[in-house]
């Protein structure tokens, strides 16, 4: 789809990468041509030019990957984005009580991005930077949720479901029929899925400029299941107000 007001190669460039990321980072010439609908030829001239540029590389198989040269960009990226996400997400410390975090989905991991702790001296320690897998943390969930099921049974596919506890979820259609629950109720919750004794409350930051979700965390015996129900809409009202910001838009009175 071209975009309005656009200059149309650099489009079709931007719209090449973008379909590689949301499959998880490689595709062959004609998965492209088939989710693009641009034409072969075309699509062989950008990759081309992408390639010499450092932002995609041809596999032995191949295939077309994301190049290395992005690293750089996305690691600036996501420091800007984390960095305007912090009034908002100490307002949430603030009201909640809890180490509040945001975090984004960077090809098939997810990424922490930004934190402010709690006061307490027992609190969830995940530094900024740190990268888990999606199906184990409560951010993860709301993450995949933003994802057509399609495209989670793949990133699942490629990386696997393994126990980090007791309590994770090993069946991709288990976690499939949770997805549908959170995109229903509008949260997500990691209940001891990543560290035995945690508990994270998790929301989609929906009309981001990029896939984020954020979360609060804390100790099972302080975020009870009870309190929950409490914490999940003062996420939600936290983050349609940083979708807002992270457009550089002003949010409605």
């Amino acid at each position: 789809m071209e975009r309005a007001g656009g200059v149309q190669s650099l489009d079709r460039a931007l719209l090449l990468l973008e379909q590689l990321a949301d499959a998880g980072g490689s595709m062959r010439l004609a998965e492209l041509e088939g989710a693009t609908g641009l034409p072969l030829p075309t699509i062989h001239r950008l990759l081309r030019s992408l390639a010499q540029n450092g932002y995609v590389r041809q596999e032995p198989s191949r295939r077309y990957a994301l190049g290395s040269r992005l690293i750089r960009l996305g690691e600036i990226a996501g420091r800007t984005l984390g960095s305007w996400a912090l009034p908002r997400l100490a307002e949430l410390v603030s009201e909640i009580g809890e180490t509040a975090n945001m975090a984004l989905l960077e090809g098939d991991e997810v990424v922490y991005v930004a934190q402010v702790p709690s006061a307490h001296s027992m609190r969830m320690f995940t530094e900024v930077g740190r990268r888990v897998q999606a199906h184990c943390t409560g951010v993860g969930k709301a993450l995949l949720s933003q994802l057509p099921d399609e495209q989670v049974l793949e990133l699942l596919r490629r990386t696997g479901m393994p126990a980090r506890t007791p309590r994770t979820l090993t069946d991709p259609h288990a976690l499939i029929a949770e997805l549908h629950e959170i995109r229903e109720q509008g949260w997500a919750v990691d209940d001891a899925e990543q560290e035995v004794g945690v508990r994270c409350v998790a929301v989609p930051v929906l009309g981001a400029p990029a896939r984020a979700a954020v979360s609060v965390s804390g100790p099972s015996g302080r975020i009870t299941a009870g309190r929950v129900v409490q914490i999940a809409p003062i996420l939600q009202r936290a983050a349609v107000h940083l979708a807002y910001d992270l457009r550089g838009e002003r949010p409605p009175p």
